[in-house]
């Protein structure tokens, strides 16, 4: 099974999107659902994919829930609950009583949103991560460089828990290679519990001015850093269109990753994401 490890749905006639208010978000500021995503997953070579959370709502993650349930191909939902409420725990639970609710793999917000950048230290929000990992649930980190040290507190205080960086922390392609960014991923990655998503890359980049030969400098670092057996592959879709189609990112991330041997790749868009989200539990 290949697996697109991170991709969204949404309908900005129907919910508030915050950070889609910027004028160069225009163009993904419109409706986006299974139909337009299914038949580029075909035209891909792609069986299923993980749905991931778009606003700070448990109602988009009771939503998402139902789509997964009438969604073949949406094997997990990685959804959003507030980390920081005391009832987190009967939150969690009614989720995974829903409809749907076999498909909750796990829970992401976005931190690097917060003004904050410990704010995954916080003590309520650390309880809440100790009741979505009681669940057997993955959280996804949204982070970028300067939320990484307090991503690695939380991956080493949850040594036994799993963890997914999304976009590889976001690093400031645009800007050129970062020294900060390059070794607290590596220093991240020392947690054997952190899976590291190749997705989200082009979006970093100038969106008119990258390919896979740009990219390819990061992907070779995270995998220096996180080995074969912890990439994932991720579209973005359709937050990738402000830099490219769904073909031309999923074919730039399987040049980068072949140059690392049939075998990254192959783990990259399959085991990995599997292992990470239990899939086969769910």
């Amino acid at each position: 099974m290949v697996i697109d490890g991170h991709q969204h749905f949404w309908d900005p006639a129907r919910a508030d999107y915050p950070w889609m208010d910027a004028a160069e978000l225009a163009p993904i500021r419109r409706v986006f659902g299974p139909s337009d995503l299914a038949p580029l997953l075909r035209a891909n070579g792609i069986d299923a994919s993980i749905l991931v959370q778009c606003r700070s709502s448990t109602g988009e993650t009771e939503e998402f829930l139902r789509v997964a349930a009438a969604t073949p191909f949406v094997v997990g939902v990685v959804g959003w609950v507030d980390l920081t409420d005391g009832a987190v725990d009967e939150t969690l639970d009614r989720l995974r009583a829903s409809s749907g609710g076999d498909k909750l793999v796990g829970i992401r917000h976005q931190v690097h949103d917060e003004s904050d950048p410990d704010w995954l230290l916080r003590k309520d929000v650390q309880r809440g991560l100790a009741a979505v990992f009681a669940r057997d649930l993955a959280y996804d980190l949204l982070v970028r460089t300067r939320e990484l040290p307090a991503a690695i507190a939380t991956a080493q205080a949850f040594p036994h828990a799993r963890l997914v960086l999304d976009h590889a922390a976001k690093p400031p392609i645009a800007d050129g290679l970062s020294r900060a960014w390059a070794d607290r991923l590596a220093a991240l990655a020392e947690c054997g519990n952190v899976w590291c998503k190749i997705s989200g890359l082009a979006t970093e980049a100038r969106w008119n001015d990258w390919d896979s030969a740009r990219l390819f400098p990061l992907v070779e670092h995270a995998a220096k850093c996180f080995g074969e057996d912890r990439l994932i592959f991720g579209s973005d879709w359709p937050v990738c269109l402000l830099a490219g189609s769904y073909g031309e990112i999923k074919r730039a991330l399987d040049e980068c990753l072949m140059k690392l041997g049939p075998q990254v790749r192959d783990k990259a868009f399959s085991a990995n994401a599997r292992r990470a989200y239990r899939l086969s539990a769910a």
